[in-house]
């Protein structure tokens, strides 16, 4: 008869066989991930959000799982995975594919979608009265509009456009954004106005009984309906309030990961992973993991819910 241990080593090295005819192997943060692919979230040569264009758990890993996805959708919430992003030419623009990742179609108020410009591709104009948060997540887009901005927006950069405004993207290299767009809640007396900066151009703002690092990415006065936070948390750190609020939100996780409860439903995410929150819908997040989280998340603001 075979020693326990003699036996436990061949589970262990059929494990590893069936591992590598995968072409996965399971890291120390308790992900799967490619062996020839993905490289250590800290190595220097990772560039800025690289996980949200090559997620752990990327499509061309759970080819080998036929009907397998993280991905949620219910009547308050919504989890949309990496796996189940479908891409197709983006409406009105040139050279690119975008995958909608929130809609009307599922109760929210605004849309949010990942925008995949090629070589020469352009940005298509927007609906009336619908205004437009642009936020790069990958190359680089030059922007222009009617009111003189000509600017080069980078990783980490993102731009406002208010409605009506006719702007124009493009790129000459391959890049990804992420944008929000929504029809625009006009307010007496009060006119937003176009908005380019960077993330770490913003200040750190006070998060009284909280412990996560907090950046708001647009002004917070009137004329502005909605805003993008950006929230950074170290592993271990965790929302002290359990929210439950009339703001709609959608979220995209930048760097990371964790465990988010949604309603009655707690999701381990990571990032790449997208977000939608109902009003009023229970929501809390923890960061798990080695390394920091960082989401960016929209909400709206300013305008009375009645």
């Amino acid at each position: 008869m075979q020693s326990l241990s003699t036996t436990h080593a061949k589970s262990l090295l059929l494990l590893s066989t069936i591992l590598c005819s995968l072409n996965l192997v399971v890291t120390e943060q308790g992900f799967c991930s490619a062996i020839s692919s993905v490289t250590d979230s800290n190595s220097n040569c990772n560039p800025l959000y690289s996980k949200v264009i090559n997620p752990t758990l990327n499509p061309s890993h759970l080819q080998d799982l036929p009907g397998f996805t993280r991905s949620v959708y219910k009547s308050d919430h919504a989890l949309i995975t990496p796996e189940s992003h479908v891409f197709s030419p983006l409406p009105d623009w040139s050279n690119t594919l975008g995958a909608y990742l929130v809609s009307p179609a599922m109760g929210a108020h605004f849309v949010m979608y990942i925008a995949k410009m090629q070589e020469s591709a352009k940005s298509g104009c927007l609906p009336k009265d619908v205004e437009r948060f642009v936020f790069v997540l990958q190359g680089s887009v030059s922007l222009s509009n009617v009111s003189g901005i000509d600017q080069t927006l980078m990783v980490d950069s993102y731009a406002y456009l208010p409605p009506n405004s006719e702007h124009l993207f493009e790129s000459y290299e391959s890049a990804t954004l992420v944008v929000f767009e929504r029809r625009y809640a006009y307010l007496e007396n009060h006119v937003p106005e176009p908005i380019v900066g960077s993330t770490d151009q913003q200040p750190l703002l006070d998060t009284p009984g909280e412990v996560f690092e907090l950046r708001k990415l647009l002004p917070t006065s009137m004329a502005y309906d909605f805003n993008i936070h950006i929230m950074d948390f170290q592993p271990g750190e965790f929302l002290n309030v359990k929210e439950v609020h009339y703001n709609q939100h959608g979220l995209l996780l930048l760097e990371g990961q964790g465990i988010y409860r949604l309603g009655d439903s707690w999701y381990p995410v990571e990032a790449g992973d997208a977000i939608w929150m109902a009003p009023f819908v229970p929501q809390w997040y923890a960061a798990l993991g080695k390394i920091p989280t960082r989401y960016l998340l929209y909400k709206d603001v300013n305008r009375n819910p009645l």
